[in-house]
Formats: C-alpha cells, sequence, structure tokens
C-alpha cells in the first residue's frame, strides 16, 4: 500500500507522466466502451457512405466499405491495448521466473541459463514472431502467446543481474542462516526488492508489443476481422488504409495517429515510473 502510494505521489508531481496515464487510461476505457460510445457497429456496411471524409457525422470519415472510421478504432483500441499490455504480463511471468532462478541457482545452471537467453537475443525477432503467430493462430490468444514468448528474455536479464545483487544483501544473508528455505528467502526477501526495475521494465515492453502487433498486422499476418470477435487492430487498418493512402489518407492516418500517440505516451509513463521507482537505474542507462 505504501509503495502504491509512493508511486502514485510520484506520478502526480510528474505533469508528462501523469497526463500520460490519463490518455492511455481513456483508451482502455474507450476501446472496453465502444459499444456504448459508438451509435455505429464495428462491421456496419453502409454503401452510400463509402469513403467518405471526416464530418459531423463521421468524426474520422469512413472507409471502403463505408464503416464509420473512429468506431473501428475504438473497437480497435482494445484489441491493440489487451495484446500490448497481455503480452507484457505473459512476458513479465516468464522471464522473472527465469530470471530469479538463474540468478539464485548460479554457478553451471546459471550459466546454462543466460546461455539460452544469449541464443534468444541472437534470433531475428519479426522472423520469430511470424512463425510463431502462424504456429498458434491470428486470433489474440495466438499473438499474445507468440508475442510473449519472445519478448520474455529482456525481463530474464532483468531480474537475473538484480538477484545477483540482492542475494548479497546482509538480510539475505542472515535469512539463510538462520535456516530460511530457498523458497522463503526469494519470495519474502528477494522478490520484493527487485520489483522496481521489473516493473518499469513492464511498462516499457507495453508500447514494444503493441508495436510487434501493429507490424505483424501491417504485414498481414496479425488480428483480422475473421479471427476476432471484437473486431481488429491499428495495424490492420493502417494496412487497409495504405493502400488508398494518396486519394483517401484519413483512412491510414487516424490508425497510424492512435499508434504513434499510445506508444509516445507509454514511454512517457515508462519514464516517469523509472525516474520514480529507480533513479539510480535510470541514470544509468542515460
Amino acid at each position: 500500500m505504501n509503495a502504491a502510494k509512493t508511486v502514485w505521489n510520484g506520478v502526480r508531481e510528474e505533469p508528462t507522466a501523469l497526463w500520460s496515464l490519463i490518455f492511455i487510461m481513456a483508451v482502455c476505457l474507450g476501446g472496453f466502451l465502444a459499444p456504448l460510445l459508438s451509435p455505429y457497429g464495428p462491421g456496419g456496411l453502409d454503401e452510400q457512405r463509402i469513403l467518405q471524409a471526416p464530418g459531423s457525422s463521421h468524426w474520422m470519415g469512413t472507409d471502403a466499405l463505408g464503416r464509420d472510421l473512429l468506431t473501428r478504432v475504438l473497437y480497435g483500441a482494445r484489441v491493440s491495448m489487451t495484446v500490448g499490455i497481455g503480452t507484457a504480463l505473459i512476458a513479465l511471468l516468464i522471464g522473472t521466473v527465469y530470471g530469479l532462478i538463474s540468478g539464485y541457482a548460479g554457478g553451471n545452471l546459471d550459466h546454462l541459463l543466460m546461455r539460452i537467453v544469449d541464443v534468444c537475443y541472437g534470433l531475428p525477432d519479426l522472423l520469430i514472431f511470424i512463425l510463431l503467430s502462424l504456429l498458434f493462430g491470428r486470433n489474440i490468444a495466438g499473438v499474445l502467446v507468440a508475442l510473449g514468448l519472445v519478448t520474455w528474455v529482456r525481463f530474464a536479464r532483468i531480474t537475473r543481474g538484480q538477484v545477483l545483487q540482492a542475494k548479497e544483501f546482509v538480510y539475505v544473508e542472515g535469512a539463510r542462516a538462520i535456516g530460511a528455505s530457498h523458497a522463503r528467502i526469494i519470495l519474502r526477501h528477494i522478490l520484493p526488492n527487485i520489483l522496481a526495475p521489473v516493473l518499469v521494465t513492464l511498462t516499457f515492453s507495453v508500447p514494444g508489443a503493441i508495436l510487434a502487433e501493429s507490424t505483424l498486422s501491417f504485414i498481414g499476418l496479425g488480428i483480422n476481422d475473421p479471427y476476432s470477435d471484437w473486431g481488429t487492430s491499428w495495424g490492420t487498418l493502417a494496412q487497409d488504409g495504405w493502400r488508398a493512402m494518396r486519394t483517401y489518407p484519413h483512412i491510414i492516418l487516424f490508425p497510424a495517429l492512435a499508434i504513434f500517440l499510445t506508444i509516445l505516451a507509454s514511454n512517457f509513463l515508462g519514464n516517469g515510473l523509472r525516474d520514480i521507482l529507480d533513479p539510480r537505474g535510470g541514470s544509468q542507462e542515460k
């Protein structure tokens, strides 16, 4: 509770981080409340309103099938934000557990596990994204798993480095001296003290996942209407607009702007949290 209060007070004192948080929350709420906010359905076709420019009845215009673009952007928000946040959480879970085991065990096991991480880092991310998305399917669950299985290595490295430092602390040595179990040492003494850099990494992983999913969708391998009951993602909307960019620029402008502003806000929020939770680490990175 005290840690959460400290973070909130810190965010309130950072205008950029505060407004970024408000923007991200508004995007999430707009996506999940899309059926209530928009009078149009995500697949509502209107042959009489094809490729209309932005106006009073359609604030962002319509697409090549007469669908309201604002509605599609709102529905796309919940797809893209779910993928971004869900991927970051999957990577957090896998990478943190992996890094805890590697850093705490040390020795040959640590060496072996880190060589596996090095191999994963050496693989081209986009190629692995494509292969895994084809393997697990072009739905939200499939894309979440595919992206999560690629992005966990960053969490593993950061967690492992923090554990190597934390397990040498005096209170950890004291807990080990009085016979505390390995599980108790990890969960009660090490994990709470390494959460700050891990949570900062989580914040920065969300925009990376959104961008990765948008890239997959833009090349035609992401989430699309036939594969998702929620609608399509911002990346697929941008792909649709790319074909008519010169004649009808509004079709690609608004989805691309949504991607850009959300990634920018997430990075600003991550910078703010880094300064609040891990100022020494932030200064070292710079």
